[in-house]
């Protein structure tokens, strides 16, 4: 396997990158506009505050939206993982911001300056403290039914029962399958669909009015909120 790169690339809206894999863990962060990593398990979706934690082996590729600069840097894959084998959200706050992308714009650490700025970079490495805000692959044949008929229409409020009536699946079977195949409730699961749609629209430049009224929440403020609860900034604050 090819290793991860370390640079900063300047994209424009709509350009992706194929699946791949590299030895080395890699993190992955856009200092503007939106990214959309997307690896086995689901589609990360991160605004400025958040990177994107690639551990070597995963597959994964990843899409902008926007106009997007983004700060790629390989991590050793002899550097002990800051958790676990899977893709995690990591908080990017002023410092690991600015370290990130310096360590992206110089390019792989040869020198000992370089070296010494990745190592504090990694030693800064914390998960993003608020809920997960990954939309998870659906595995479940009904549960994908459930999720094309509300990608169709984000505005749509139907219940999990209506949704169940719709497919031909009774409420509690859908409830039961989002528990144990998906990990979390309905509710929380269309919160994240609705925030990952609702951010894309921001990064094209929609208003929090409209990317609120476009994807289903019922009013700008309740999507404030929401979105504050994801992420711990405002989208007001995060997207300029």
């Amino acid at each position: 396997m090819p290793i991860a790169p370390t640079e900063t690339r300047r994209l424009t809206s709509g350009e992706d990158v194929d699946a791949h894999r590299h030895d080395d863990h890699q993190l992955i962060y856009s200092s503007s506009g939106v990214l959309e990593v997307m690896v086995e398990s689901g589609t990360w979706f991160t605004p400025s505050n958040r990177a994107v934690w690639v551990p070597g082996g995963t597959e994964h590729r990843w899409r902008v939206h926007g106009a997007t600069r983004v700060h790629l840097v390989g991590v050793p894959a002899r550097r002990k993982r800051p958790w676990g084998h899977e893709p995690a959200p990591v908080l990017v706050d002023p410092l690991f911001r600015e370290l990130l992308i310096a360590c992206s714009e110089t390019g792989p650490a040869v020198s000992p300056e370089q070296r010494r700025m990745l190592a504090v970079l990694i030693d800064r490495i914390r998960p993003a403290p608020e809920p997960a805000t990954m939309v998870p692959v659906l595995r479940d044949a009904r549960l994908r039914e459930v999720q094309a008929v509300l990608e169709s229409d984000m505005t749509s409020s139907l219940t999990l029962g209506e949704l169940g009536r719709r497919i031909g699946v009774g409420e509690r079977t859908l409830s039961r399958l989002f528990h144990d195949t998906v990990g979390m409730g309905f509710t929380v699961w269309r919160t994240q669909l609705r925030l990952h749609r609702a951010g894309l629209l921001l990064a094209q430049g929609r208003t929090v009015t409209q990317a609120a009224a476009a994807c289903g929440f019922s009013s700008p403020s309740a999507f404030i909120v929401a979105f504050q609860a994801a992420f711990g900034r405002t989208p007001g604050s995060l997207y300029r």
